[in-house]
């Protein structure tokens, strides 16, 4: 009787494993920083805004790299581009929308 022999070795199962703890403890971080300086109001209205905003975009960063493992290495490429690439068309198809939806209101008053 023959074994199948799987890609994956333990070596790689632990990186992962220690890829998503990073990638959780850094969600935490940031999470919990935007909820301070919301709760806090240390900060005036466009500063806290502002500071929410950011780490929202971080954590986008955050979560493509260690949860989706988006990259730029030889092997993820092509899924990185594939995610870039639709992406961008969602974007487009959402920002045209607006758009015309915009440009139909101001026709209509």
């Amino acid at each position: 009787m023959s074994h199948a022999h799987s890609s994956h070795t333990e070596g790689d199962f632990a990186a992962s494993v220690k890829s998503y703890i990073v990638g959780f403890v850094l969600s935490v971080i940031l999470t919990a920083i935007s909820f301070w300086s919301v709760m806090t109001q240390h900060f005036n209205h466009a500063t806290t805004l502002w500071i929410v905003v950011v780490m929202a975009i971080v954590q986008i960063v955050v979560h493509l790299k260690y949860f989706l493992h988006l990259d730029f290495s030889k092997e993820g490429k092509l899924n990185t581009f594939s995610f870039l690439f639709t992406a961008l068309i969602i974007i487009m198809v959402v920002g045209l929308s607006v758009w015309i939806i915009t440009a139909a209101n101001e026709l209509m008053m």
